[in-house]
C-alpha cells in the first residue's frame, strides 16, 4: 500500500521545508474522490465528507465537485462546511447547547440528535425551521475491535437503543430519518452484518422514514475494500426501502494522501540509539498513542531489519511522547529529515499545542505538476490566543 501519497519532493523542496509539516497531495484526494464518485454514481447514494477526519478547508473546492457535502459534529465544524464547503451541512452531536442551538439550526440542513430527551427538547424550533430531523440508533452490534472506538461497546453513550426506541415510539413524530454509526476503518462486510441487525431491529419503522445514514468508518479507498459489495448492499437496500441513503467517511477521503515531515533535532544514546525530533506524537499524531499504531517511515525498517536503529521521540516533555522504534540504512544526525507516512487524516484535526510547540505547517502539493505550496505556518499568536 502506497501510503506517502505518492509526494517526491525534489532536494531543493525538501531543504527548504518548514518542519514539522503536513503535506496534502491534491491529485491523490481527486483519485479517492473519483472512487467515491463513482460509489454514488453507481449504487445511487450521497457521500458526505465528515470534517471530524478531515477538515483542510484550502481542498474543499476539490472535494467538493465531487460529494453532496459535509457531517458536522458541532457548531464549529457546521459553520466551516456552511462557509467554506457550500452544499448540504448535516450535523450529529450527543447532545446540544441552548446556546448553541439557535445558530446550528440557521445553518445546517440534517440534524441527528442522540436521544429521545434531545429531540423532544428542541423539536419545535426544528419543525419552525424545516430542517430534516433524524434520531442516532445504536445497533448493539461490534464490528470494532479497539474499544475507545467501538461505539456499540456496553453502556455506550452513544445512540437509542432498539429497547429505548420501543418503550417511546409516539415520541418520533416529525422524525425523517435515522442514521447509525459502529464502523472504523473496516470493509463492507462489517457494514453488510451490521445492516442486517439494523434492519432486524428497526427495520419495521423505515415506512415512515426519508432518508437513512449508514455513518462513517467505510475505507472505500482502500486498496482491498470491496467496492462492488458495497454498491449491491445499497442498490437492494434502496430498491426495498426507497430510502435516500448517505453515508459520511472521512478517512476515505483523505486516506494515504499525506505525510507529516520532520526533523531530527538531536541523537544519544542511553542503552540504545535515541533520536529527538521536531514533532510529537501526542501533539501532532496523537493516534500514535490513542489507538495505538505505529506509523510507516519512509525508507525505514522494523528495529534491527536495517543496520541503525533508533528510538523516535517528540519534542515534549511528556515521558511517553514516543513514536517507536526504526532502523534505517545510515546513521542519523541533525538536520536529517523523516517522513511518516499516511497523515492527513485525524492529525491536523486533533492537534495540540501542549508545552506551547508549534503546529505543523500545512502544504499542498500536486502529483501531475510537482507543485508545492505553503498554505498555512504556524506561530506564538496561535499558540496565545488559543489561551487566556
Amino acid at each position: 500500500m502506497e501510503v506517502f501519497g505518492s509526494i517526491n519532493l525534489t532536494e531543493e523542496q525538501l531543504n527548504n521545508l518548514i518542519t514539522p509539516c503536513y503535506i496534502i497531495n491534491e491529485t491523490k484526494i481527486e483519485k479517492n474522490l473519483q472512487i467515491l464518485d463513482y460509489v454514488q454514481k453507481t449504487a445511487g447514494c450521497k457521500i458526505l465528507l465528515a470534517l471530524k477526519g478531515f477538515a483542510c478547508w484550502k481542498t474543499f473546492p476539490l472535494i467538493r465537485k465531487y460529494l453532496a457535502g459535509i457531517s458536522a459534529s458541532s457548531l464549529n465544524e457546521a459553520l466551516l462546511g456552511k462557509e467554506e464547503f457550500g452544499k448540504e451541512v448535516h450535523i450529529y452531536a450527543p447532545a446540544y447547547s441552548d446556546n448553541e442551538f439557535n445558530q446550528i439550526i440557521e445553518i445546517v440542513d440534517h440534524i441527528n440528535f442522540n436521544s429521545i430527551n434531545q429531540w423532544l427538547l428542541f423539536k419545535d424550533k426544528v419543525i419552525t425551521k424545516k430542517v430534516k430531523a433524524g434520531v442516532r440508533i445504536n445497533p448493539e452490534h461490534s464490528e470494532v475491535k479497539t474499544k475507545i472506538y467501538d461505539p456499540c461497546a456496553p453502556f455506550s453513550r452513544l445512540g437509542i437503543t432498539h429497547k429505548n426506541f420501543m418503550q417511546n415510539l409516539d415520541a418520533f413524530n416529525g422524525i425523517s430519518g435515522i442514521m447509525f454509526h459502529n464502523l472504523c476503518e473496516l470493509n463492507s462486510d462489517s457494514l453488510e452484518r451490521t445492516l442486517n441487525i439494523v434492519v432486524e431491529k428497526f427495520g419495521f419503522y423505515f415506512k415512515n422514514l426519508e432518508w437513512i445514514n449508514f455513518g462513517g468508518g467505510h475505507h472505500i479507498t482502500r486498496p482491498d475494500y470491496d467496492i462492488k459489495r458495497l454498491i449491491n448492499i445499497i442498490h437492494e437496500f434502496r430498491k426495498k426501502y426507497s430510502l435516500e441513503v448517505y453515508l459520511e467517511p472521512g478517512e476515505a477521503i483523505a486516506l494515504n494522501t499525506g505525510i507529516l515531515v520532520s526533523t531530527v533535532l538531536d541523537v544519544f544514546e542511553n542503552e540504545m540509539n535515541i533520536a529527538i525530533l521536531d514533532t510529537s506524537a501526542t501533539a501532532h499524531m496523537p493516534d500514535v498513542l490513542e489507538m495505538p499504531y505505529r506509523p510507516e517511515i519512509k525508507n525505514a525498517g522494523m528495529p534491527g531489519e536495517k543496520p541503525y536503529t533508533y528510538r523516535l521521540g517528540g519534542l515534549t516533555c511528556l515521558a511517553g511522547d514516543i513514536i517507536g522504534d526504526y532502523s534505517f540504512d545510515k546513521p542519523l544526525k541533525r538536520g536529517d529529515k523523516i517522513m511518516f507516512g499516511d497523515m492527513a487524516h485525524y492529525t491536523m484535526v486533533k492537534n495540540t499545542t501542549f508545552n506551547g510547540v508549534n503546529l505543523p505547517a500545512i502544504y499542498i502539493y500536486n502529483s501531475e505538476n510537482k507543485e508545492l505550496r505553503l498554505i498555512k505556518q504556524f506561530g506564538y499568536l496561535d499558540y496565545k490566543n488559543r489561551l487566556s
